[in-house]
C-alpha cells in the first residue's frame, strides 16, 4: 500500500493541549454525562492551520495517562505531527471542565448559551515544558513558531522555554505571540506578568492582543497607544471584541469590520482568529485579507459549540476574504458567507 506523503511542516505550535469535559445545560452538578473532547490555546490554532492547508506540528508534554493518549490521537487525525510530543511518566495531563448554562432561574445556573471553564492543571505534565523541548526537529525548517501568554504562565520553567523561542535566529521564519492573558495563572507566580508579557510582545514579529486583556495587563486598549508601546513587532493586531480588529503591519494601518453573525459560545474564537491570520500570512496574503481571514474563522467559532473551530471550505473562505469593502460589510455568517464574492 502507498501512503500519502505527509505536508511538509510549515508551522509549529507549542503549548499545553487539555483534555476537556463538556457538561450537559444547566447546574454542573446535574450533569450525569460528559463529551469529551480537546482543547488549549496552541492546539485550536494548530487545528485551524491544517484545515487551511499549512502543515502544522505540536510541540507540548502530555502524561502517561488515557487522556495523553487521546489528545496525541486526536491531534494525529486531524493530520498534525505530534512527533516532538514528550509523553511524562510522572505528571497528568491536564484537563479542564466546560459548564454550560441552561438558563433557568437555579442559582448554579448560568445563563443560556453562557458557559464557564475550570481548569485542573497544577502540576500537569505540560508545566514542566522547558528550553530543553526546542531541540525537535520539526523546528529545523519550519516558517512559523506560535505560542501564547498561557504556556509562559504555565511556570517558571516555561517562561524560560518562550524566552528560549523568542530568542531563536529568524533566518526568515516568523514568531508569533498571541497575549491570552490568564489572571489565574499568574496567581501563583513571584514574578510580574506584565513585565514578562510585555517583553514577549516586544520581542514577537507577530503580536495579537485582546483589547480587554490589554486594558488589564498594559492598561490601555486603544490600538493607537499599544502600537506606540510596542513599535518593535512587525505585525500588531488589537482585537476589539466583535467591534473590529486592527492591524498594523509596519507603518499600514488597516481596520476590518468583524462579521455580522448569532454568538453562539465564545470560547476559542481568539485562537481561531490567530489560526486564520496566520495561514493567510505563511500564503502571502495582503494585509487586509489577513484580517478577514482571522474574522472569517473566528466567526466559525463564534457560531459553533466547540473550543475548535469547523471551518467552511476553503474556496468559500477565499472568495469572502477577496470582497469588496461593501460586500464584506454586508455580510452574515452563515449562511450569507457563502453568497459573498
Amino acid at each position: 500500500m502507498i501512503w500519502p506523503t505527509p505536508p511538509r511542516i510549515r508551522a509549529v505550535t507549542v503549548g499545553e493541549g487539555l483534555a476537556v469535559l463538556v457538561a450537559r445545560p444547566g447546574p454542573l452538578e446535574d450533569s450525569p454525562v460528559f463529551e469529551r473532547t480537546a482543547g488549549g490555546a496552541e492546539v485550536n490554532v494548530a487545528t485551524v492551520l491544517t484545515q487551511l492547508g499549512i502543515g502544522t506540528a505540536w510541540i507540548s508534554r502530555v502524561g502517561r495517562d488515557g487522556f495523553g493518549r487521546y489528545l496525541i490521537r486526536h491531534l494525529n487525525e486531524r493530520g498534525i505531527d505530534t512527533s516532538a510530543v514528550h509523553v511524562d511518566p510522572d505528571r497528568p495531563t491536564g484537563m479542564y471542565v466546560k459548564e454550560r448554562g441552561g438558563g433557568s432561574a437555579l442559582p448554579t445556573d448560568l445563563a443560556a448559551g453562557m458557559s464557564r471553564m475550570l481548569y485542573y492543571r497544577t502540576g500537569s505534565a505540560a508545566s514542566a515544558l522547558s528550553p530543553e523541548d526546542l531541540t525537535a526537529d520539526v523546528l529545523e525548517h519550519c516558517e512559523l513558531i506560535h505560542f501564547t501568554g498561557v504556556t509562559t504562565a504555565l511556570s517558571p520553567s516555561a517562561t524560560a522555554l518562550t524566552d528560549a523561542i523568542l530568542a531563536l535566529p529568524r533566518r526568515g521564519r516568523v514568531i508569533s505571540f498571541d497575549l491570552n492573558y490568564r489572571p489565574a495563572l499568574w496567581i501563583r507566580r513571584d514574578d510580574a506578568a506584565a513585565d514578562i508579557l510585555a517583553r514577549q510582545v516586544r520581542a514577537a514579529d507577530v503580536a495579537l492582543l485582546g483589547a480587554d486583556e490589554a486594558l488589564e495587563v498594559f492598561g490601555t486598549g486603544d490600538p493607537t497607544r499599544l502600537r506606540e508601546m510596542f513599535p518593535q513587532p512587525r505585525h500588531l493586531v488589537v482585537k476589539n471584541s466583535a467591534h473590529s480588529v486592527t492591524g498594523f503591519l509596519g507603518e499600514d494601518r488597516c481596520e476590518t469590520p468583524a462579521l455580522r453573525l448569532r454568538v453562539t459560545e465564545a470560547i476559542g474564537a481568539g485562537d481561531a482568529f490567530a489560526g486564520g491570520y496566520l495561514a493567510a500570512l505563511l500564503q502571502g496574503r495582503p494585509h487586509e485579507q489577513l484580517l478577514r481571514y482571522g474574522h472569517l474563522c473566528a466567526a466559525a467559532a463564534l457560531t459553533g459549540t466547540s473550543d475548535v473551530a469547523e471551518l467552511p471550505p476553503v474556496p468559500t473562505l477565499e472568495s469572502c476574504a477577496a470582497a469588496t469593502p461593501s460586500a464584506w460589510a454586508a455580510l452574515r455568517y452563515p449562511p450569507g458567507v457563502a453568497e459573498a464574492s
